[in-house]
């Protein structure tokens, strides 16, 4: 299901007549163009590929839908306008098939030979766009994606796929450029009031609204928002459908962080989340949260809810950032975390199928083992390379990146103007160009390229120029967030000489690989070879990472020994107990099930985090995921606070155990 599939439905009914008269001016078009391939006698005339394949796609035959769009591309001439219509319908019948690199690239490919100024087409256009847009969002290219949904903005030629593009390019500039999303929607609004909009799209525009003020912290203007868009999806009815859902979450979401928690429970109760008629909402059997640190900078305050759905298999799709305390790379960062979950085909088929769509959780990082970011000591030797040359990388501040691209552009612009193109001081802005989360995926790829040739050419060390090539080839494929996308672009690196015997860019890439390897004994392996390369320094920070990682591995298969032995490597203070000694003895648990979810009929569960003091007390304990969100969060942390553990015995009577985590469960009697 594509995002934005209930606007693009309606527009779809809307359109039937304009869109068949349009198919009927291209349909002539392309028997025009390819009038030479004719007369060679085919067995069809172009006119009946064109139905038929069109055919093909209103039936929904996506395999022969595509073989037709391929037979009528080939009889097109190459860089003609039939060519650039069969590279369009070809490139939406990809990515009906999940192909989304071939079909960025026969949708841009399209694209540039389509006319621009051709009414007939503009439908094509706008669809080639709006899939663009999707395929990045879906690979949580937020930036990517708002840059194709605005072209599909300007692209559409009725409000209908105006309205559609705007609101997910609001949604998309939500977490990337407030300020941006603000201003799509108030084209929204003003288009909505000299066209009629029905009570679905009104509710999509509310819920805009009303995410955007949320995560802006003006969260009395998103209680409204969000209760304008239930009461125009037909109000807190039993009768409820995934839109329901969503909205009512969201008035939840709002009402609570406007102070007014009564009617937050209220529309919480009503998404239906924690009140299964039948089986439970089980925690996933893969479920870890990012960690605090790392390359995305999390840190414990940060909090996140973000929403997916749980397929038949187990498998997460659909995911998508709601809210964030932190910003909106926040966000995407707890989303990015969220791909990697997995449930059991038997969990998913004990709960009813309608309460794994838009499932909604509460989440944290974890302090457990916090990790150092590898790109951080990368960047440093960029900057102090740069500065041997007679130029500086400025340091970025977090959440900023919106504002900076605009500085950023512009002094690369100067730098071209007064060095030349390939200059190199224009490796500056565009280094940080290529770190902005504002860039999309395929500009990001340019930039890249476009560095790495300057710093190869300029003779960079090869740590400087690691974070390029890596980013050069992970950009490449709109597919590099699948399983195994990333280390088959990275490992080839592992074999050139200029990476291969650099030990600190050797170990950044095979930390990096780690990071993203699911297959817990590869990681390890990859870790151990970081840990054991001779030709670091002992405090070198990417020993340091690894050894870190590494214990974090061990400790997770019960070996505590040797997570202690290996923590012990790395330097650092040991907190952990698990890396000190066997935890404390549990003795006895605290806290009550809340009276407003027992109330309410909710059930649910937090995992929490967590150190015992020397006395056996629990301190510092904090939820880092909770179902529903925010429900049992403050319960399941009171749950842990009361707990007891047994004394352990420290010399200076600090923390005798950091880093356990607990579940906690809340289910009604009966």
């Amino acid at each position: 299901m594509t995002r934005g599939g209930d606007m693009g439905d309606a527009m779809q009914i809307d359109r039937v007549g304009v869109f068949g008269a349009g198919m009927a001016a291209i349909a002539a078009a392309i028997v025009q163009m390819a009038a030479p391939a004719i007369a060679q006698g085919p067995a069809t005339t172009v006119q009946q590929d064109f139905d038929a394949a069109t055919a093909l796609d209103a039936k929904g035959d996506k395999v022969a839908a595509l073989e037709a769009w391929e037979k009528l591309e080939a009889r097109t001439k190459p860089g003609s306008r039939s060519r650039g219509i069969a590279l369009i319908r070809k490139s939406a019948a990809l990515f009906k098939l999940d192909r989304s690199d071939d079909a960025v690239t026969a949708a841009r490919t399209g694209l540039a030979v389509l006319p621009a100024t051709d009414p007939t087409l503009a439908e094509d256009r706008w669809r080639a766009y709006y899939n663009l847009g999707t395929i990045a969002q879906n690979a949580l290219d937020y930036a990517g994606a708002s840059d194709a949904y605005a072209s599909a903005e300007a692209a559409g030629d009725t409000p209908s796929l105006k309205a559609s593009a705007m609101l997910a390019l609001a949604e998309t500039r939500t977490f990337t450029d407030p300020a941006a999303a603000e201003a799509v929607l108030a084209r929204v609004d003003a288009l909505v009031k000299t066209t009629p909009a029905d009570a679905k799209t009104k509710a999509m525009i509310a819920r805009r609204h009303a995410i955007l003020a949320l995560n802006r912290g003006a969260y009395e203007p998103a209680r409204v928002y969000a209760i304008d868009a239930v009461k125009q999806l037909g109000g807190m009815t039993s009768q409820t459908d995934i839109n329901d859902v969503s909205a009512r979450s969201d008035a939840a979401i709002a009402s609570l962080m406007a102070g007014k928690p009564d009617d937050a429970r209220r529309y919480m109760a009503m998404t239906g989340a924690g009140r299964l008629t039948k089986g439970e909402f089980d925690p996933a059997v893969q479920m870890d949260v990012p960690p605090c640190g790392g390359e995305a900078d999390l840190r414990p305050a940060d909090m996140a809810v973000v929403e997916f759905t749980v397929g038949d298999d187990g498998v997460v799709k659909d995911v998508s950032p709601i809210y964030a305390a932190g910003g909106g790379a926040v966000a995407l960062e707890f989303a990015r975390a969220v791909r990697g979950w997995s449930w059991t085909p038997e969990q998913a088929k004990a709960f009813p199928a309608f309460f794994r769509y838009n499932v909604r959780i509460e989440m944290r990082c974890s302090t457990l083992f916090e990790r150092p970011s590898i790109g951080k000591f990368l960047d440093a030797d960029m900057a102090t390379w740069l500065e041997s040359k007679g130029l500086s990388l400025p340091a970025g501040e977090r959440g900023a990146d919106a504002v900076a691209v605009v500085n950023q552009r512009a002094a690369l612009a100067a730098a071209e103007t007064k060095s030349g193109a390939n200059s190199l001081a224009t490796l500056p802005p565009l280094y940080q160009l290529v770190n902005n989360a504002v860039v999309g995926r395929e500009e990001t790829n340019v930039f890249a390229k476009r560095a790495l040739a300057i710093a190869e050419a300029q003779g960079a060390p090869a740590s400087a120029r690691l974070p390029l090539d890596i980013s050069a080839r992970v950009t490449a494929s709109a597919d590099s967030w699948k399983d195994g996308a990333f280390t088959r672009a990275v490992t080839p690196l592992l074999s050139m000489p200029i990476y291969a015997n650099d030990p600190e860019a050797r170990s950044a890439i095979l930390l990096l690989i780690a990071e993203r390897t699911n297959a817990r004994n590869r990681r390890a392996v990859l870790l151990q070879q970081v840990a054991d390369d001779q030709r670091l320094a002992a405090n070198d920070p990417m020993r340091v990472g690894a050894l870190i990682r590494l214990a974090s591995l061990q400790q997770q298969a019960g070996d505590t020994a040797t997570a202690r032995a290996t923590f012990d490597r790395s330097g650092l203070a040991a907190s952990q107990c698990a890396i000190l000694d066997a935890p404390p003895r549990f003795l006895s648990a605290g806290g009550t099930f809340p009276d407003e979810a027992m109330a309410w009929g909710f059930e649910g569960w937090t995992r929490t985090q967590f150190d015992v003091g020397a006395d056996g007390r629990v301190l510092n304990q904090r939820a880092v995921l909770s179902y529903p969100p925010f429900v049992f969060t403050k319960a399941g942390v009171q749950t842990i606070a009361g707990a007891r553990y047994s004394k352990t015995f420290r010399p200076d009577g600090g923390v005798g155990c950091g880093g356990l985590s607990h579940s906690v469960r809340f289910k009604l009697p009966g």
